[in-house]
């Protein structure tokens, strides 16, 4: 006969012992593994951003081409008002796409800070009834603020086709180099929006005064890049000492910002991109050790990343009380 087989054999320990639970530990319902839960959870982090998305368009007789509109319009400005009037006498080629694709990266950094930010006092009901990550707000918000990037890359995309139709410059065509620099421009600003939004949303649970602050700071990030002037302002040292222009280029956004100019800005004219009005000289467009800085500056928030997350879980056991 052959033996039986251990599935068949009864366990000979009486049902208390069986069932006696006295030794497993407790454990909040919630308790996660930090951002990796949250991308565990993907089904529900894309329930939040399509509820972010829908809630954002709640309403509006347009819904989300208001996405497409505004950037459009935005463009225009730029174009007919900086391109036309100022960019020339910074000796800078189709300056409107060189604003603009700045304006891309900084808009997706601001809106993923501030929206991450706010992310659980906005959610408050939520947390009260659903036993979550609460690190998926934060992340949801950086989501949903990329998705509102899209259509400002494709309206880029388009002004950067248009200035070789009907432009001066070369026809664009995109080359692997700087798609891989609009790429790491991304990841940066991708990175360290995750990590700020998770240190100072439950900062703001704590001290509500916080997010006025988070945004009086916000507001100075388009003028600390090289966005609405040329980097070779910044790099000459006529305007500040060049001590200080290391300092400038340590900004992980100013960084990014000239990636994704690499990327979209930089092939669209010819022979150089940035030129001095008096002698037609050519002058530096971006930083010298772009791509070793992007990737430093990637790693470097990957380690503000792994503190904002470390922060994160020492202050979310105060939130539902603060709440």
């Amino acid at each position: 006969m052959s033996a039986a087989s251990p599935e068949a054999t009864p366990d000979p320990r009486p049902v208390e012992v069986r069932h006696d639970l006295a030794h497993v530990p407790l454990a909040p319902p919630s308790r996660t593994s930090g951002v990796f839960e949250v991308f565990r959870r993907r089904y529900l982090l894309r329930l939040m951003v399509r509820r972010e998305i829908r809630a954002r368009y709640a309403g509006t007789a347009f819904g989300l081409a208001w996405s497409y509109i505004n950037p459009f319009t935005r463009f225009l400005t730029f174009y007919f008002v900086f391109g036309l009037l100022l960019g020339r006498g910074m000796g800078l080629e189709n300056f409107a796409i060189h604003l603009f694709a700045g304006m891309v990266l900084v808009n997706y950094f601001t809106e993923s800070v501030t929206a991450g930010t706010r992310s659980l006092l906005s959610n408050k009901g939520v947390i009260a009834k659903m036993a979550m990550p609460r690190e998926m707000f934060p992340v949801a918000s950086m989501l949903v603020s990329l998705w509102h990037t899209i259509p400002q890359l494709i309206i880029l995309l388009l002004a950067c086709l248009a200035s070789g139709w009907w432009g001066d410059g070369p026809m664009w065509v995109p080359d692997a180099v700087g798609m891989g620099a609009a790429l790491l421009g991304f990841l940066i600003i991708m990175v360290w929006g995750t990590a700020f939004g998770l240190m100072f949303s439950c900062i703001n649970v704590i001290f509500r005064d916080f997010q006025r602050i988070v945004q009086t700071f916000i507001n100075l990030v388009p003028f600390s890049v090289p966005m609405m002037y040329a980097y070779h302002l910044i790099a000459d040292g006529d305007r500040i000492p060049l001590k200080y222009h290391d300092v400038y280029v340590a900004n992980p956004v100013a960084v990014a910002v000239m990636l994704i100019q690499r990327g979209f800005w930089y092939p669209t004219c010819e022979p150089a991109c940035a030129v001095n009005p008096q002698t037609g000289a050519p002058l530096p467009e971006f930083v010298s050790d772009l791509f070793p800085r992007g990737f430093v500056m990637l790693a470097i928030g990957v380690v503000v990343l792994a503190a904002g997350q470390f922060i994160f879980s020492r202050l979310e056991k105060t939130v539902p009380e603060r709440l």
